[in-house]
């Protein structure tokens, strides 16, 4: 055999098709990568930049890079604001927790097998509309004159003002994050082995033993991962708070907006919090990946 027809090593072959093997994802991956890029990766590094630079408002010179802008909130006014958004995520997520678990459980185990896809379209039905429609809808009941009151003074009850208060807060987060909590419960709990609890039974385990230590143990994945979606999404909700809470309800999306479009522009000030947020719900996103099902969130 003449070196000219001698076959090419494999190493040879392997060496011109590796190249090929990372160009297809390259490929498919770059729009989304580009875009990302483009509207997350970018303005969040513009914003750590304009965070560095203590006292930097709208319309002024700017000076040095420091930390200013973070020791400031360190100060008791601003770390109540922080402290009354965890308030609000934490307290929101545990009354969706108690009251999404029995309805998704019923929904899950049992409700009628015919009915059930009808019966969670209809528990999901409000996130059909915008979540500014059902804050507007919950401050027509909960004003002095609203639906609420009116049903408390013809049953002879006494009228109750929660209508920009904490309470009223609670109750907007909590309606507009149960369908979430419920959902991701939902498809947890209808991968539960129902065998389980059968043999429980059969061993005379009462209800209330089954469902601590078998339904919960089970579920838990699914539980740690609709209780961190719910918590980050309340911990930076905007509508809420501003329509039903008031100036008493003051949390840090809305101390974020008023830096940027009130009349202070404090834009390094608010640049800094922003990152504040943005890393509180990092690491929410984070425990939410390493502790919360994965595959239940994507089927959810």
């Amino acid at each position: 055999m003449t070196p000219a027809s001698a076959p090419i090593p494999s190493t040879t072959w392997a060496a011109r098709l590796a190249p090929r093997r990372w160009l297809g994802p390259v490929v498919l991956l770059a729009p989304a990568g580009v875009w990302l890029l483009l509207l997350l990766v970018l303005p969040t590094l513009l914003i750590l930049e304009i965070s560095l630079v203590p006292g930097l408002r709208l319309g002024q010179p700017s000076g040095g890079y420091g930390l200013g802008n973070y020791l400031q909130i360190l100060q008791p006014v601003y770390l109540r604001v922080i402290g009354r958004s965890l308030a609000f995520a934490v307290g929101s997520t545990l009354l969706c927790l108690v009251l999404g678990f029995p309805v998704a459980y019923w929904l899950a185990l049992l409700s009628p097998r015919r009915w059930r896809n009808l019966l969670l379209v209809g528990f999901i039905l409000p996130l059909w509309t915008s979540s500014l429609l059902r804050a507007y809808a919950w401050t027509t009941i909960l004003r002095p004159s609203g639906v609420f009151n009116t049903m408390l003074t013809t049953l002879g009850l006494p009228a109750q003002n929660w209508l920009n208060t904490p309470t009223a807060v609670f109750i907007g987060l909590t309606y507009s994050f149960l369908p979430y909590m419920v959902l991701i419960l939902y498809a947890s709990l209808e991968k539960l082995d129902t065998r389980l609890l059968e043999a429980a039974a059969d061993l005379g385990a009462t209800p209330r033993q089954s469902f601590w230590k078998i339904t919960v143990p089970q579920t838990l994945p699914g539980i740690a991962a609709a209780s961190l979606l719910v918590f980050i999404s309340t911990l930076s909700d905007f509508v809420v708070p501003t329509l039903l809470g008031g100036a008493s309800s003051m949390n840090i999306s809305r101390l974020i907006y008023n830096q940027f479009l009130g009349p202070t522009r404090a834009w390094g000030f608010g640049s800094a919090l922003s990152m504040v947020l943005i890393l509180a719900v990092s690491l929410a996103i984070a425990l939410l990946l390493r502790y919360g099902d994965r595959n239940t969130v994507t089927e959810a």
